[in-house]
């Protein structure tokens, strides 16, 4: 349930974090107009042009946002940084809130709102892909939207643990875009249920961003979400060439 100190307020949401470029408008809890476009790399070229799209279909003004809601993470370094960058310029150009969430709370906020989400477990697991061996975790209350352990970089054989070591055995939900993976490893030792197409979104983060500024209105500068570092080398240090006779 979203608070209602947010239910009238007017938001974009821009999720580039993840293997998708998406964006939202809403007023409260009503949708709108979305666009989503599945990517790995690009969301530089497609995102504003995207906003406009949004924007121009939703039929509003820039000025009539209340605020801008963005995806910081976890997920790819240059997505993140990206959407991180288009959200703050926005919001800065109208003078407007820029409310920061995780892709976890973004996938998590979408069941707590979801009245057909299967089955009555009590917890949820978002697992998101790493793109590589391991996962991106989080354990959150399912009905309350509100986090259970920290997020994590957990390979699958470690994954059990993680999750036994914070909720036990409750039944449990696993969503996310590695929910399925998740799910194979866990089986074997809890109760689950998958939520199918449930990757973080931009919808997920117009979610989260109204929860998070009914229950933190004065909010604070959204920071990146990294789980490990970037993939970047740096190039090794040559030495000085001496010169001859020396």
């Amino acid at each position: 349930m979203i608070p209602d100190k947010s239910a009238k307020l007017t938001l974009l949401a821009i999720d580039t974090a993840g293997s998708a470029c998406s964006v939202a408008v809403g007023c409260g809890p009503a949708l709108l107009a979305a666009e989503c476009q599945t990517m790995r790399h690009g969301h530089a070229e497609v995102l504003l042009p995207m906003i406009d799209r949004v924007m121009e279909a939703a039929d509003l003004a820039p000025a009539a946002l209340d605020g801008v809601a963005v995806a910081v993470g976890p997920g790819g370094f240059t997505g993140i940084r990206v959407g991180l960058g288009a959200a703050h310029g926005i919001a800065l150009a109208l003078k407007t809130r820029l409310i920061g969430v995780t892709s976890f709370a973004a996938v998590v906020a979408r069941l707590a709102d979801a009245a057909a989400v299967p089955g009555a477990a009590k917890a949820a697991l978002v697992a998101l892909d790493s793109r590589r061996d391991d996962l991106y975790v989080q354990l959150f209350d399912r009905a309350e939207a509100e986090p259970l352990a920290e997020p994590a970089a957990v390979l699958p054989d470690g994954l059990a643990d993680y999750v036994a070591g914070f909720v036990g055995a409750v039944p449990m939900l696993i969503a996310g875009d590695m929910a399925e993976q998740a799910a194979v490893v866990l089986g074997a030792h809890f109760d689950v249920a998958i939520v199918a197409d449930s990757a973080p979104d931009a919808q997920g983060v117009l979610a989260a961003g109204l929860r998070r500024i009914g229950r933190d209105p004065a909010g604070s500068p959204p920071r990146p979400l990294y789980l490990r570092p970037p993939d970047v080398t740096m190039p090794k240090r040559r030495e000085p060439v001496r010169a001859a006779g020396r």
